[in-house]
């Protein structure tokens, strides 16, 4: 029996580095499991989409999809435009059978690599010691999405022993310069940025923007293509592929 394919879905962007970044961790993700179909799609701004993904994948004769949400909070995209998706194939493709996994979320491992991007970043900002971090996130109107960036930046500052403050490119305050002089104001000169997103794109670039005016030492870069994230989507993968099977 085949092995239910994989479609990483990611938001999108009008930025290429996002695409050229999803396709990496797509690589890595088939490094990690090369029996497995792994095809990228996008809810937006970028190509191809999932309607596109699925329909070229059922045309090659795949039986059975899970979709895996590349997003890194249970906000709109996770609870509208993902199940809307799903249901859509399932409607061009009444024999498919078709599942869409939790989302990556905000998983206590990603620190890791958040910490990892962090310290490529303060290589060369002759920084002996930080005495404040900034998380950064994309934002959303859901209060329990940005509640759950919350909770990360603590468990993270705890690990390191360091006041830190969520800040948010979007929709909520505070913003990453904010952030930032919020700590300046308290005497904090050397503060630290972490990107907690996925890509490059227009969030990630204007909170790193408005971090640097405000003073801070360093601003990490997106969590990339990361084994760590690839073992994650195949997590997700596997619990999906489980819950194809009928009871």
């Amino acid at each position: 029996m085949t092995a239910p394919a994989i479609v990483t879905l990611a938001h999108g962007s009008r930025d290429p580095r996002h695409a050229a970044t999803v396709a990496q961790l797509v690589g890595e993700v088939r490094a990690l499991r090369p029996d497995l179909v792994v095809e990228p799609a996008y809810l937006e701004l970028s190509m191809p989409s999932l309607d596109t993904v699925v329909d070229r994948l059922v045309r090659r004769g795949v039986e059975e999809i899970v979709v895996v949400p590349l997003l890194l909070s249970e906000a709109y995209h996770a609870k509208v435009d993902v199940p809307a998706g799903v249901q859509a194939a399932t409607e061009r493709h009444p024999s498919l059978k078709i599942r869409a996994s939790k989302v990556l979320g905000l998983e206590a491992e990603y620190l890791e690599v958040l910490d990892r991007r962090l310290r490529d970043a303060l290589s060369t900002a002759r920084v002996r010691e930080l005495d404040a971090l900034v998380l950064a996130a994309a934002g959303s109107s859901d209060a329990l999405a940005n509640a759950a960036v919350a909770r990360l930046a603590r468990i993270w500052g705890a690990r390191h022993r360091l006041p830190v403050r969520a800040a948010y490119a979007s929709a909520t305050p505070p913003a990453t310069g904010e952030a930032v002089r919020a700590f300046w104001q308290q005497g904090r000169r050397h503060v630290a940025v972490a990107s907690m997103f996925l890509a490059p794109g227009f969030l990630p670039d204007r909170a790193a923007e408005l971090a640097l005016e405000a003073g801070a030492v360093a601003v990490s870069e997106p969590l990339g293509a990361d084994p760590v994230l690839a073992r994650a989507i195949l997590a997700r993968y596997a619990v999906g592929a489980v819950e194809l099977v009928p009871v």
